[in-house]
């Protein structure tokens, strides 16, 4: 993070009242601070070079450049921040759109402020805002998407350890950092090592494309959420 235990934060929507009202809900917060807001993507893109917030929470759908494409672009940046999606809908087909662009998960608008919190925290942290039903769904809408996909093995498979690849398939049930050590008997900053050379082995900016790896290369069973 950018100032010691202080998360920063930024915010885009077009709904002004939206905004005012996720930057009062974080601002009580003394662990976060919003560095900015904007109205649409464009923006989006220009605040972060500026601002260089660590998390970004950014509406779906917004005139002009929309959240989709703004996450493409923001990703694409040196040192990207986390980016959570803003939605009304629990499995809008542009959230799934934008997970695959790098988003680290999303959240619907009407989240509680205590949960909105913890799940700036857990974003900033290095998780993903996905549980394991919600990473089961959207792995099936990827295969609907992708038939045949499963038959495809990604090239940097062979460049993990046998931890490593153990540590991925935990990712790829959706399952938090602190969940995969409980499961594999490691540290939570253990797991995080491992998860930051997945990430750099397989060239993937979020769990959602670790996940959909993992998937494709038959390391976890869609059905269960079981990590071979």
């Amino acid at each position: 993070m950018a100032d010691g235990d202080v998360t920063r934060v930024g915010l885009i929507d077009d709904d002004s009242l939206v905004r005012a009202g996720l930057a009062m809900i974080l601002g009580a917060d003394p662990t976060i601070e919003v560095v900015c807001q904007g109205s649409d993507g464009t923006e989006a893109v220009t605040l972060v070079q500026k601002h260089r917030p660590d998390v970004l929470l950014m509406d779906v759908r917004m005139p002009g450049l929309d959240g989709i494409a703004a996450t493409r672009a923001v990703s694409a940046q040196p040192n990207p921040p986390k980016i959570i999606m803003l939605t009304t809908f629990d499995m809008d087909e542009y959230v799934f759109q934008a997970l695959e662009a790098g988003a680290s998960g999303f959240l619907l608008k009407d989240t509680p402020p205590q949960d909105l919190a913890r799940a700036v925290h857990v974003v900033a942290g290095g998780d993903a805002m996905l549980s394991p039903t919600v990473t089961r769904r959207m792995l099936s809408h990827f295969s609907e998407a992708n038939p045949g996909s499963r038959q495809e093995r990604h090239p940097g498979l062979e460049l993990l350890t046998e931890r490593e690849t153990e540590v991925l398939g935990a990712v790829g049930a959706g399952l938090s950092n602190a969940q995969i050590g409980m499961r594999l008997f490691m540290s939570e900053a253990t797991v995080k090592a491992h998860v930051s050379k997945i990430f750099a082995k397989l060239d993937c900016t979020n769990r959602v494309q670790i996940a959909i790896i993992a998937h494709e290369s038959g390391l976890i069973d869609l059905d269960t959420d079981r990590a071979f």
